[in-house]
């Protein structure tokens, strides 16, 4: 998949993920909701964070990525 996020976006995620793994932590849930819900969602948006690549902007065609290939 192309890269299709910017830097500052990047670090807004990075942020979200370092707060929903707290929130997995630290919740007062059982255990299967707190790895289902909150881990689930950092996944996710660690793994944009680490590729660049956010399925859902590719599939609306958006793109914050400053250096993009023009067709």
């Amino acid at each position: 998949m192309q890269k299709n996020l910017g830097r500052g976006e990047r670090a807004a995620r990075l942020l979200a993920v370092v707060a929903l793994s707290t929130c997995a932590v630290f919740s007062p849930l059982p255990l299967l909701v707190r790895v289902a819900a909150f881990g689930g969602m950092a996944a996710y948006l660690l793994y944009t964070v680490l590729f660049g690549a956010c399925l859902g902007y590719a599939l609306l065609g958006k793109s914050t990525c400053p250096a993009q290939v023009r067709r």
